[in-house]
């Protein structure tokens, strides 16, 4: 079982860049596929990005498209997500997860496609 660690969020102002960092324990993060999730106040918790395990495939929502960056490193075990441009629509506390690669596929822009989560990071963007 892979345990998940969010890091470096904070708060900016509208513009700015911030990046944050999942740092997994347990379990080598190759073997898992990793997603980045969001919920705002009042709001479900929606998809933001996804990266295959090799890191070859990224995915992301509409919204952050052209703004935000995944990667990963499997050799730090560790996930990132970089957002430039940030809006205060983009306020929220980011969540990473994870599933193992074998089982991961066409639901991973939903939460139930993933089984492990981290507790997350709150991120607060001024206007």
């Amino acid at each position: 079982q892979v345990q998940l660690v969010e890091s470096g969020g904070g708060l900016v102002q509208a513009g700015g860049s911030l990046r944050l960092s999942c740092a997994a324990s347990g379990r080598t993060l190759s073997s898992y596929a990793m997603g980045w999730f969001r919920t705002a106040p009042g709001k479900e918790r929606e998809f933001v990005a996804a990266i295959s395990w090799s890191g070859r495939r990224t995915y992301y929502a509409d919204s952050v498209k052209g703004r935000f960056a995944i990667s990963r490193d499997n050799a730090k075990n560790t996930v990132y997500l970089q957002m430039n441009s940030l809006r205060p629509e983009d306020t929220a506390v980011y969540y990473c997860a994870a599933e193992p690669k074998a089982e991961w596929g066409s639901n991973r822009y939903a939460p139930g496609g993933y089984d492990y989560w981290g507790q997350g990071t709150q991120v607060t963007v001024s206007s």
